[in-house]
């Protein structure tokens, strides 16, 4: 999607909003606030979240629009989850709380357009070459779901292609791994790069690795079979995780080889950051490589971890400055 320049409002109300949590902040005269967390399990609607964040701020600074990057498919400025129940519904949002404009965009629009505002200190090096300045770079991100876009360079404003590629079909590339897919075919029918390298993916691929091999290991769910790795106690756990990494490995160079982006690949998402060291020692970066005959073209692309907090608020900051506003 292209966008045009125009003024920013004095006042907007920004969200990024996932189906674990919902962070919402104000930006008043282009400077951006504190950003608050909720639960999202916390909140029966999206529209609670917004009155719980608002209730002791809109004394102060009352924002007039809303912009909120949402992790699912956005279908005329309205989008339900993918993977919780929340719905958000611009014309509700605009009746109960007076915005003029309320507009929506996928999580991983407001994560691309970040990526020009990131410093070094906000990104950790997985290894690769330089950057190509003005070459797409692609960005995904295991959280909850998994996300994936592309941000193209340009003068005055990048393109940003957002789709919904966490969904495609994984692949496998050992026989272990068409043991695992296979096993989770029977059990969700088809297999995208969402069910194995996400939260729940962990935890998927965690549950096979305990049938496939016939172990007894007790129920864990992703952050427990995350710790269980990380600490050496339990091999079933690191054979989930390191799963888990190559298998983001893999995805990430089919993401990189799909966008031609020679500009990097930008890890994203709440998952990683928790895992960096893992890794960075993981096959990762192996597997990110390992595709035949475009093997340098993709050694020759930098992959990053993206370290800054709320990298999306600073995507959606810069979405602010635009002219995007939809009409409740």
């Amino acid at each position: 999607m292209k966008v045009s320049q125009a003024a920013a409002p004095d006042h907007v109300l920004l969200g990024d909003i996932g189906a674990t949590n919902a962070r919402l902040a104000l930006l008043s005269d282009g400077v951006l606030g504190p950003v608050a967390s909720f639960t999202v399990a916390d909140f029966a609607r999206f529209a609670d979240a917004v009155d719980a964040f608002l209730s002791h701020r809109r004394r102060d600074f009352p924002p007039t629009n809303a912009l909120f990057a949402a992790a699912g498919p956005i279908d005329s400025n309205r989008c339900a989850l993918t993977n919780c129940p929340w719905t958000i519904e611009p014309r509700e949002l605009c009746a109960a709380f007076g915005f003029e404009h309320v507009h929506l965009v996928n999580d991983f629009e407001a994560t691309a357009l970040s990526l020009s505002h990131l410093a070094d200190s906000d990104l950790y090096p997985l290894g690769g070459g330089q950057a190509v300045s003005g070459a797409p770079m692609a960005v995904l991100g295991p959280g909850t779901g998994l996300g994936v876009a592309c941000l193209i360079p340009g003068s005055p404003t990048p393109v940003v292609v957002a789709g919904e590629g966490g969904h495609a079909t994984m692949s496998a590339t050992t026989g272990r791994e068409d043991a695992i897919i296979n096993y989770l075919r029977q059990r969700f029918g088809h297999v995208s790069a969402e069910r194995v390298v996400s939260g729940s993916g962990l935890e998927n691929l965690y549950g096979a690795v305990v049938a496939l091999d016939g172990v007894h290991a007790p129920k864990r769910n992703a952050a427990e079979i995350t710790a269980a790795a990380i600490e050496g106690g339990c091999p079933t756990a690191k054979a989930a995780l390191d799963l888990f990494c190559e298998m983001l490995g893999t995805i990430a160079g089919n993401v990189a080889l799909t966008f031609g982006a020679r500009g990097g690949v930008y890890i994203a998402g709440g998952i990683a950051p928790r895992i960096i060291d893992y890794l960075a020692r993981s096959q990762f970066r192996a597997r990110f490589e390992e595709k035949g005959r475009f093997k340098s073209y993709l050694e020759a692309i930098p992959s990053k971890v993206i370290v800054h907090p709320v990298a999306t608020f600073l995507g959606l900051r810069s979405i602010a400055r635009y002219d995007r506003s939809a009409t409740c």
